[in-house]
């Protein structure tokens, strides 16, 4: 081996041009230059190495202006560069260095800037093998590529390609390009600040990447397209400008230890044919979902996490599917796992954990298979709205904000060894259309009820354990059925089973300890019990209230309708003249009164119009009530249905009195039919709807209640000439309630302020309930009494009529005590009520 030297001023056996001491070179020989900078181009048509004389840094070598020709040009076998600075010309479209086919070159401790280093396999036998003749061969090790355009490095056909130790950063394209063939294998590769991609694969090129770093790309991180393969190991992407890495076609990614952070877009995207498999992988932060699968893509997930996705954690469509082994997502925005279209998920020993809307939701032909998993937190845990089937065995759902387990499709559900527990709504619901069987399952400390059956559901429920829910154990819809076997209901707030209408179950073996009642049944139901037991004792089949109230000592079997509708009915063929006159006789209420009778006359001129054929001014029926509890609203309401009746505006005016609890759901598609019952009782009459500001919480966006006041609206458009609806609440509540929709807002045009009561009203409401039950004040106990309202603190717990109530009840009690010291008490004593009985303590709270 020979060695030629290359110097700025040349000298003695020294060349000035680097070009011309590799045309002077043999074989093997090597270049030595001096520092400086030489511009020029080289030619290496043989095996040469050129070297910086005092080392990296030392030889800037630029390329010539405006040639249209690389920097460098590769052809030998076996050529090297070693601490030179290799720049291109001002033409950036042409590459710093390109290496010819068949040709090979080690880029060693050098700096490549301006364009890209372009590596061209010979067309020849393209395709995975790159053993033998005519492969290009590349190895860069502790260099830096940067400030390119187009690319760092572009490596197409058949090339076999090394980076070890090195940086690619600042590059206006894309960092590095593989296509046909081409095949490169990175270590400890550093790469900042693209503008395109990290890496895009086309054809059948690979690369296998290990303990290396891409952040800041400015699309996706790797690309992969055709049949190209990436090979991943302890891989960091950091701050992607679209997904951390793409596939699409048939490629293949292998995945091991990797890192995938804080995306603009997806982490993971795979399309079409594409395949993914990872092991001990963590994908964070991501912009969109943590993996999008879509058309037939494949993915396989071993220990692997995705936290804190903006959309859902993984995300299928198509055909794609998912298999998933003791991974974890935690804190996503939107779903943990949302399966459309016809796409497959399987997941085993897997948890998910505080999502922001369903943690484990299949829809569409989606199916779906979980072992062994977990779910905790997030608003409902699993949501499974298919027409195919699904299957959950030895799962846990804990401490969702809404139901455990949602079923509305029409795929055939089996739920084996199913735990639900702490949830803030229903444990488990099976919606209409439904078809399920659950084994061996347990429902436990529940917000609503465990088991929720709805309309036209016959499930096969076997061996369930329902315990320490605030509703119902089992609630069955009406015309739901099914069969219950060898089932446990313990410690339920309200009865263990609701039956309602033309529901008819089969309940086998049974068993209801410990339950605020065994059966709240509907009339119309017609169940069948077999072998049931109510705290130890036999449960025999029961028709009628009275049969129930014959269990020979068991708890009590309700029967008929359980809920919070209160109805009462006006008596028959009243007189408008008798209603206002009892309206009169109510104590207080002058504002109201005065209101209520200038409606009468407007009714009674629209009336008049009517029947003289004259069009009729604008006239709507509907109130609001608004005002402190305790001053009559309820009985103001009965009378104005009353009122309404008696004028022939309505066909029964009853009074249905609901609160929110009788609207309001628990779970998805339970308020829509609960507030139609309520509407739909009313019918003929008023509703009247206390504290109806409820319906529209503050600061809580998803609320059941907004479909409430949504169902409501419209069938009080349905049903405008068969129904007047009054609600009723606090004055600055119900401002806030009315503007909550604006269906509302054009219904309840005209409200009434319902004031307080005067201290002299709240004595006379006082020797009212006093007369009901033959009571008399003193007149001392009366002077007492007036100086007690007025004195009486007037807060937020202040009831008006029924503080006078409250007050009553406790001074007969108290009267009842100091009667009894008396060994005889007169008739007179016995009715009398004294100062000395008055509650001295007694506060607006008491």
């Amino acid at each position: 081996m020979t060695t030629r030297y290359v110097a700025p001023k040349g000298g003695r056996g020294t060349f000035r041009r680097i070009a011309d001491a590799v045309k002077a070179a043999s074989p093997g020989d090597a270049v030595v230059v001096s520092a400086g900078t030489y511009q020029e181009q080289l030619v290496l048509d043989r095996s040469v190495v050129i070297v910086a004389e005092q080392g990296q840094g030392s030889v800037e070598l630029v390329g010539i202006k405006g040639s249209g020709q690389p920097t460098i040009v590769v052809e030998g076998l076996e050529c090297a560069l070693r601490g030179l600075m290799v720049r291109a010309g001002d033409d950036s479209d042409t590459p710093a260095i390109g290496i010819s086919g068949g040709a090979g070159l080690l880029i060693e401790d050098c700096v490549v800037s301006g364009s890209r280093i372009h590596a061209r396999g010979n067309e020849a036998g393209q395709g995975s093998d790159l053993s033998g003749y005519g492969v290009t061969s590349v190895l860069v090790r502790r260099s830096k590529l940067g400030s390119g355009r187009l690319a760092a490095m572009h490596l197409s056909g058949r090339v076999r390609a090394q980076v070890e130790d090195s940086t690619i950063e600042k590059i206006d394209g894309i960092g590095v390009v593989l296509s046909g063939g081409a095949y490169l294998e990175a270590t400890r590769l550093r790469m900042t600040d693209t503008v395109g991609y990290g890496f895009r694969l086309r054809g059948d090129s690979r690369v296998k990447l290990t303990d290396s770093v891409l952040r800041q790309t400015g699309m996706a991180g790797l690309l992969l397209e055709d049949g190209a393969t990436g090979v991943l190991t302890e891989l960091t992407i950091d701050k992607a400008g679209a997904a951390a890495i793409q596939a699409s076609g048939s490629a293949r990614v292998e995945m091991i230890d990797c890192r995938l952070r804080d995306t603009q877009a997806s982490g993971l995207v795979i399309q079409d044919q594409a395949q993914l498999t990872a092991k001990g992988c963590a994908v964070s932060d991501s912009g969109a979902n943590g993996l999008l699968l879509s058309d037939g893509a494949q993915a396989t997930l071993i220990d692997c996490r995705v936290d804190r996705s903006k959309f859902s954690a993984f995300h299928l469509t198509g055909s794609a599917s998912v298999v998933l082994t003791d991974c974890l997502i935690r804190g996503g925005a939107e779903h943990g796992i949302h399966a459309t279209g016809a796409s497959r998920v399987e997941i085993d020993a897997c948890g998910i954990t505080d999502i922001g809307l369903t943690s484990l939701s299949v829809v569409d032909e989606a199916t779906l298979k979980a072992e062994d998993c977990r779910i905790t937190g997030g608003t409902i845990g699993v949501h499974l709205e298919s027409t195919a089937a699904a299957s959950l065995e030895t799962c846990s759902v804990a401490g969702t904000s809404g139901t455990g387990v949602e079923l509305s499709g029409s795929g055939f559900v089996e739920l084996n060894a199913v735990r639900v527990s702490k949830t803030k709504a229903a444990g488990i619901v099976i919606g209409t259309g439904a078809s399920a069987e659950i084994t061996g399952s347990t429902i436990e400390r529940c917000e609503g009820s465990g088991l929720v059956v709805w309309s036209g559901v016959a499930p096969i429920v076997t061996g369930l354990r329902v315990t320490g829910v605030a509703k119902n154990g089992i609630y069955l819809a009406d015309k739901a059925a099914g069969t219950y076997s060898d089932c446990d209901v313990v410690g339920t707030k309200y009865p263990a089973l609701h039956l309602s209408k033309a529901c008819t179950p089969v309940l086998r073996h049974v068993r209801i300890r410990d339950c605020d009642g065994a059966v709240g049944q509907d009339d119309g139901a017609k169940p069948v019990f077999e072998d049931c037991t109510v705290d130890g004792v036999p449960m025999a089949p029961v028709e009628t209230a009275a049969a129930a109230a014959g269990t020979g000592g068991a708890a009590p079997v309700t029967v008929g309708p359980v809920g919070t509708l209160e109805e009462s009915m006006p008596p028959e063929d009243e007189k408008l003249e008798d209603v206002l006159a009892e309206l009169e006789e109510q104590i207080g209420l002058g504002r109201v009164k005065r209101d209520v009778q200038s409606m009468v006359n407007l009714m009674q001129a629209v009336r008049m119009r009517q029947e003289a054929g004259l069009p009729a001014p604008p006239l709507s029926r509907h109130l609001v009530f608004a005002g402190n509890p305790g001053t009559g609203k309820t009985t103001v309401a009965r009378l104005y249905g009353r009122v309404l009746k008696a004028l022939g505006l309505l066909r029964k005016g009853h009074l249905v009195e609901v609160d929110r609890t009788a609207l309001v759901g628990e779970y998805v598609g339970h308020t829509g039919p609960k507030t139609q019952a309520a509407v739909n009782q009313a019918l003929g009459g008023v509703l009247f709807i206390d504290e109806a500001y409820s319906l529209a919480p503050v600061g809580i966006g998803n609320d059941f209640g907004a479909e409430a006041i949504a169902t409501l609206v419209k069938m009080m458009e349905d049903h405008r000439e068969d129904l007047v609806v009054i609600v009723a609440g606090y004055v600055n509540d119900m401002g806030r309630f009315i503007g909550s929709n604006p269906g509302l807002s054009s219904r309840f045009t005209r409200t009434l302020l319902f004031d307080d009561y005067t201290p002299a009203e709240l004595v006379d409401i006082f020797e009212y309930h006093a007369g009901e039950h033959q009571y008399e004040l003193s007149a001392d106990a009366r002077t007492a009494l007036s100086e007690m309202f007025q004195v009486l603190p007037r807060g937020e717990g202040f009831g008006n009529g029924r503080s006078a109530r409250q007050i009553f009840q406790q001074m007969t009690e108290r009267q009842a005590y100091r009667l009894a010291t008396i060994t005889a008490p007169t008739p007179e004593q016995l009715v009398s009520l004294e100062a000395s009985d008055l509650p001295i303590d007694y506060t607006a709270n008491s």
